[in-house]
């Protein structure tokens, strides 16, 4: 009896899921509206790790800050290392700074460089505001949830669910591992055809992440 009534409490979550559709909806009803304000944008993400004195840290800042220099919005995951630094230099430049932060059983306080701040419950009501108003993805060396974002942003282009946009990978040192096992590994072994490696750019200094997405929108007009 005690093993059938913890069965049933564990399933009784399914009860809640037509109340659960109205806060997914209210979430995106609210990230719409709130991001529609910001303008032209660039998400930047990385691991939540690097402190101020990390090399990874102060490029985030320096590309944060001449990108908001040149009229672009910074949204990031709101939370720590890169994504503070990314926050840090678009506000002491004056320009928008959104955090889209998570709520996580392991909490995570947004960073005190926000100027506008979103909170999602849910993982994926959150990713498509990432995608939906970024005019590029600038992604700084991460782990597991950076991984993430990368690769959904490039399958999305993959198959066409998205227009094609800059995606930029920042630190050939961090990445040319990955880079080298895609090429070996998913290329050789017709995982993959060889425009899809097309679709992302590694650099390594800020004046290159601006001028790849600078160059995207000229050619495309």
């Amino acid at each position: 009896m005690k093993k059938e009534a913890s069965v049933a409490k564990k399933y009784d979550f399914t009860k809640e899921d037509p109340w659960r559709i109205f806060r997914i909806m209210a979430e995106f009803v609210d990230g719409f509206e709130e991001l529609s304000k910001v303008g032209p944008a660039v998400t930047i993400f990385g691991s939540a790790r690097p402190k101020s004195q990390d090399n990874y840290y102060k490029l985030a800042e320096e590309t944060a800050a001449l990108l908001a220099k040149n009229d672009y919005a910074i949204i990031t995951g709101a939370g720590s290392g890169i994504m503070e630094a990314a926050n840090k230099g678009a506000k002491k430049v004056g320009g928008k700074s959104v955090g889209l932060n998570i709520q996580m059983p392991v909490i995570q306080k947004p960073n005190k460089y926000i100027t506008d701040l979103i909170d999602f419950k849910y993982f994926f009501c959150r990713k498509v505001m990432f995608v939906k108003y970024a005019r590029a993805f600038v992604i700084f060396p991460g782990g597991f949830g950076t991984m993430d974002e990368f690769f959904e942003s490039i399958t999305l282009i993959q198959t066409v669910r998205i227009d094609r946009f800059p995606i930029i990978l920042v630190g050939s040192v961090y990445w040319k591992g990955l880079v080298a096992w895609m090429k070996t590994a998913m290329l050789e072994e017709d995982r993959i055809d060889r425009q899809d490696l097309d679709i992302f750019s590694i650099v390594d200094s800020a004046g290159d992440v601006l001028k790849i997405i600078k160059n995207f929108y000229s050619n495309s007009r």
